[in-house]
């Protein structure tokens, strides 16, 4: 497939998620699926991963922001923003609802086979997303390194 044929079909799984339109993810995603990030394997346990971050974060909303292509994979960098009003579960520890509104960047790099994603890496800045849940607070040290975050009220 073409490069730009490649960020079509990255372009439809980033529409179908933000539309929740999970049933899209039969035609573009493996079967067989690889998220090297979070460590799964299957098209089944990828969807619950978005199933449950859905109920965490229902409005969770991805704009893409550049998206680039070369071979059999593509790069796209997205803002992505939630309100999170429903339990989350961080590494087996179940974080209840806090209200907060979170914005994110992430990186997405995803390998295309026939078609279809066949693996996908995240990179995004885990702590700063933490910050923003008010789950990690700086120490009276790092509000002294740190001022304009803690003035943001991170």
């Amino acid at each position: 497939m073409s490069s730009e044929e490649n960020k079509a079909i990255v372009r439809r799984f980033i529409e179908a998620y933000n539309t929740r339109n999970l049933d899209v993810f039969d035609d573009l995603v493996a079967p067989d699926y690889v998220d090297h990030t979070h460590r799964q394997h299957g098209l089944e346990s990828f969807k619950q991963l978005f199933t449950l971050a859905f109920e965490a974060f229902p409005d969770w909303h991805e704009h893409i922001e550049d998206i680039i292509a070369e071979g059999d994979k593509v790069w796209v960098c997205v803002t992505a923003t939630g309100t999170h009003t429903g339990e989350w579960n961080l590494s087996g520890v179940s974080l209840p609802p806090t209200g907060k509104k979170v914005t994110m960047m992430m990186v997405f790099i995803w390998r295309i086979v026939h078609g279809r994603l066949a693996e996908g890496w995240e990179v995004d800045d885990e702590l700063d997303f933490l910050k923003q849940l008010g789950v990690i607070e700086y120490t009276e040290k790092g509000k002294k390194l740190f001022p304009e975050d803690f003035r943001q009220g991170m």
